[in-house]
């Protein structure tokens, strides 16, 4: 079968996949009674209606965007890393660290500093199982899986030891206020225009820059150009010259650092402090925005503002519409990655052979 054309890949097939998420899943709102229209537009006008709802809509996709691209650099060497999980944790665990090392006298300073911590932890965390495949021949779908789990047990430990603040909360002490990222509301604000309060902070053009920053990397580089000739043909890419081991273990470094950066969206712009759930299943979801995404940087930005659209919108749904409860926008949420991973080649079969009709008739 002829390939698609890349915008076809990337654009029309992801389209294709979300109509049909929300079709099923509107067929599954009429069955419980409700209109899916009405929930569609409470949807959609929870997600991007107001300041606030466009500030908690990025404020999810940024940490969506970090770990749906560490599971794409993954994805372009054939490397399944389904460890975002523990290894966003283990950068959070960084991000704390860094915070509560010094008493910083600006954001501008305990930024950098906490990009650092948070990447070399994250990449340390996933340099075990990246060596564990590389030069052990363990399958590192298992041992990311097993990492997730070590991640937050450790957590855990540090934060009802070491790490904790007085009192009964498994918590770390608060950062100093030197620590504090710009929000979106004090940006606009100074800028003479009203914006309803909301976590987004400065770490969603961080998230940015990472997208760009990954995209030069594996298209414009010998780096990048080594990773993508491994994932395509692994014997082909020994046969070049390009070591195995190296491809993994440099591919995974970056997978892990990336993951571990999510931490500064919640940890430093949100929270202000350690605590113990910091990641909130945004590991998991991002293997989906990188699955929808094609794991190309902009199709994981645009999949990941979608995934914090349902995020955000689904919440208001869940208060206006009371019979939609949580478990039916988790039920949605599923739709999108069921028809985005498992039953893509349900809707990529019949457009391949649309497009080989064209050409034959061209």
């Amino acid at each position: 079968m002829d390939k698609l054309p890349r915008w076809a890949d990337i654009a029309l097939i992801p389209a294709l996949n979300l109509f049909l998420a929300l079709f099923v899943s509107g067929l599954v709102i009429v069955y419980i009674g409700e209109n899916p229209f009405e929930a569609l537009r409470i949807l959609v006008v929870g997600a991007v209606g107001s300041t606030g709802g466009i500030g908690y809509t990025l404020f999810y996709a940024t940490s969506f965007i970090f770990t749906g691209l560490a599971v794409a650099i993954a994805f372009q060497a054939r490397l399944f890393n389904i460890g975002g999980e523990g290894q966003a944790q283990l950068g959070a665990l960084g991000v704390g660290l860094v915070c509560l090392a010094l008493p910083w006298p600006h954001w501008t300073l305990a930024l950098p500093a906490a990009v650092l911590g948070a990447a070399l932890f994250g990449a340390a965390w996933a340099f075990i199982p990246a060596y564990l495949q590389a030069k052990r021949g363990s399958h590192i779908v298992i041992t990311t899986i097993m990492f997730n789990l070590i991640a937050g047990a450790l957590l855990i430990y540090l934060l009802v030891g070491p790490l904790k603040a007085p009192g009964m909360s498994p918590e770390s002490p608060a950062f100093p206020d030197g620590a504090a990222l710009p929000t979106a509301r004090q940006f606009f604000e100074a800028l003479g225009i009203t914006w309803r309060r909301s976590p987004l902070n400065v770490t969603f053009l961080l998230a940015l820059a990472a997208c760009v920053a990954l995209w030069v990397l594996i298209w414009r580089t010998r780096l990048g150009y080594e990773i993508r000739a491994f994932g395509q043909s692994e014997p082909a890419a020994i046969y070049a010259g390009i070591s195995p081991v190296r491809i993994t273990v440099v591919v995974m470094l970056i997978s892990g650092a990336l993951a571990g950066m999510m931490a500064i969206n919640t940890v430093m712009g949100e929270q202000s402090r350690l605590l113990q759930d910091n990641v909130q299943g945004a590991g998991f979801v991002g293997i989906a925005v990188a699955l929808m995404g094609r794991s190309h940087p902009l199709g994981v930005f645009l999949a990941a503002v979608l995934f914090g659209a349902l995020y955000q919108g689904g919440g208001e749904l869940e208060f206006e519409m009371p019979a939609v409860s949580r478990e039916m926008i988790i039920v949605i949420q599923a739709l999108v990655i069921l028809f985005t991973g498992a039953l893509d080649g349900m809707v990529r079969r019949p457009v391949e052979q649309v497009f080989a009709r064209l050409r034959r008739a061209a």
